[in-house]
């Protein structure tokens, strides 16, 4: 429950990031309004309809979320806030004026998974990503996809 509350806190306050390039042969995956995008890699397919998600196998093993919040303007974290919402410093990998990134789940297990959340500057709006992976996804991977969250720029799935 905890988790859920710090994304939902971190998505209403969070700073927008800067997309990064999209490596080699990888697919875009927009949000439901086409304001945002991530990249994934080819072995993932886009989950039901495409409105913003992928999964790697199915949800379970590996899910992929890309949102776009209108109106909300993207600012970096206060230490404040970071100690308000629980982030240790280990896990916070970017607190800056083009990226929050940022791991909210670590796993306890080969079943249980870990989360990485992000959030980057967009055009009057902040974009936000997701993604939650089982041990067994390469955290590089997950990293990646990550990182390439940004404004939509390139056509999608």
């Amino acid at each position: 429950m905890r988790d859920h509350a710090v994304w939902t806190l971190l998505l209403l306050l969070a700073p927008p990031a800067v997309a990064q390039s999209v490596p080699a042969g990888w697919k875009i995956v927009k949000d439901a309004k086409s304001v945002c995008q991530i990249a994934i890699p080819p072995e993932w397919d886009s989950w039901k309809d495409s409105s913003g998600a992928a999964v790697f196998k199915d949800p379970s093993t590996a899910i992929a979320v890309v949102t776009n919040q209108p109106g909300q303007i993207f600012k970096s974290l206060t230490d404040t806030m970071v100690r308000m919402l629980g982030i240790p410093k280990d896990k916070l990998f970017e607190n800056t004026a083009k990226r929050l990134f940022y791991q909210d789940r670590t796993s306890g297990g080969v079943e249980e998974p870990n989360a990485y959340s992000a959030s980057a500057p967009a055009d009057g709006s902040t974009c936000s990503c997701r993604i939650a992976f089982l041990p067994s996804i390469d955290k590089e991977t997950a990293k990646k996809i990550v990182l390439s969250l940004g404004p939509a720029t390139t056509t999608g799935l």
